[in-house]
């Protein structure tokens, strides 16, 4: 796992002077929920937005996210985003991929979802929604996380 990460942060680090358009990392947290129980969630990411002309873009994420109680680990996810840039500071789009599992007995899940994006200068807050198609006989998770990050 650790090889992959690192295999995929060279790459970015490797493309970003050829495709210059915006690298970025941040920190995030929110709260996931399913059947009625809800944990709170906390995590960073990492990832870069290729511009698909003036009024598109397309991008690609890794992530490190934690649900906040006992029996849980770190879930590495794998995920692409697509979007609209609405004006000259915001992003709208949709964001989806695969988290690694959250527990020991747990498995991977796939992820779909939605966030909006808005720059401040170089740094950024955005506010992102997704739901994780648990593929074991538990139910599907829900969350909803807020992040602040810096642009390259």
């Amino acid at each position: 796992m650790r090889l992959v990460l690192i295999s995929l942060a060279a790459s970015l680090v490797a493309a970003t002077p050829a495709l210059a358009n915006e690298a970025r990392v941040e920190a995030r947290g929110g709260v996931a929920w399913s059947a009625g129980e809800s944990e709170a969630i906390a995590g960073v990411a990492a990832g870069y937005d290729y511009d698909l002309g003036e009024t598109a873009f397309v991008g690609a994420e890794v992530s490190a996210d934690k649900l906040l109680t006992d029996n849980t680990k770190v879930s590495f996810g794998f995920n692409g985003r697509l979007g609209a840039k609405i004006a000259e500071a915001g992003k709208l789009y949709a964001v989806g991929g695969y988290n690694t599992e959250f527990c020991d007995f747990c498995d991977g899940t796939w992820t779909a979802g939605a966030g909006y994006q808005h720059s401040f200068g170089k740094f950024y807050g955005k506010v992102e929604y997704r739901h994780f198609f648990v593929q074991d006989s538990t139910d599907d998770v829900d969350a909803v996380a807020v992040g602040v990050g810096v642009k390259f």
